[in-house]
């Protein structure tokens, strides 16, 4: 069934071609120069699948190329992940609205009534169509046209949006509002990989991966909220009730 799904677009486009090439006759009227010669496939496509897990890909990592996924989380000010997906993309790009309405999904279930206000994320999100788009919503979007290691400005990345954005970000509400971007989620992912020594999966194939993702991700909170427990008995405080513990973790409104 996957052959077959893959393939039904390469046969229908090899048909138009040689349909095109059998008219004899350019986009501009003009005639071929000589004969057409009829495309070939091979018995076999060309390139390389992972034959213990067909859903992985070889993604990019700064330590290189390697077969794998990409996990992504959303995060509130606590440090408290809301949302955790596993995709397969070497970039975050086009990914910016699924975990927004991944993460509004997640606080609807457990009954938390406050809503999105502001999404930070860095410059691999930008996706100007996603982002108009979570906007509509009622959410403000603050991230970065330029990545942090670029020097000056892209190219043709100027005026209009671009340049709104990078205003927005110099200001004093917006600069100070992504500021707070790395110590809400770099810090889940240095916890995770460093102090937790998680750097890899043990599973394969996507459905199970983002189990155990999110299985990572849900006791990263548990260790959270004993640790924040374990700190308030230290020092002589009352312990949490139901409300001041919803409360905690309701993310911060400006």
């Amino acid at each position: 069934m996957v052959g077959s799904i893959q393939t039904a677009p390469t046969c229908q486009a090899n048909a138009a071609y040689e349909a095109y090439r059998e008219r004899g006759l350019m986009r501009d009227g003009r005639r071929f120069g000589g004969g057409s010669k009829p495309y070939q496939p091979p018995p076999t496509p060309a390139g390389k699948v992972n034959i213990t897990d067909p859903d992985s890909k070889n993604v990019k990592t700064p330590r290189g190329y390697m077969q794998g996924y990409n996990a992504q989380a959303v995060a509130n000010e606590q440090q408290i992940v809301i949302a955790a997906e596993v995709n397969a993309d070497s970039s975050d790009f086009g990914h910016l609205e699924e975990m927004v309405t991944a993460a509004q999904r997640e606080l609807d279930r457990v009954g938390v009534g406050d809503t999105v206000e502001v999404v930070v994320a860095d410059a691999g999100y930008w996706h100007q169509k996603q982002m108009e788009g979570v906007i509509n919503k009622g959410i403000q979007v603050l991230i970065p046209p330029d990545a942090g290691k670029r020097r000056g400005i892209r190219p043709g990345w100027d005026g209009g949006i671009y340049a709104h954005m990078r205003r927005v970000l110099e200001g004093e509400l917006g600069g100070e509002l992504y500021r707070k971007r790395k110590a809400m989620i770099e810090p889940v992912f240095a916890n995770t990989k460093f102090n937790r020594r998680i750097d890899r999966f043990g599973r394969r194939g996507r459905s199970a991966v983002r189990s155990e993702w999110r299985l990572i991700t849900a006791t990263h909170n548990l260790l959270k909220l004993h640790k924040h427990q374990t700190a308030l008995a230290g020092c002589g405080c009352r312990k949490l009730d139901h409300r001041s513990l919803r409360a905690w973790w309701r993310p911060a409104r400006k």
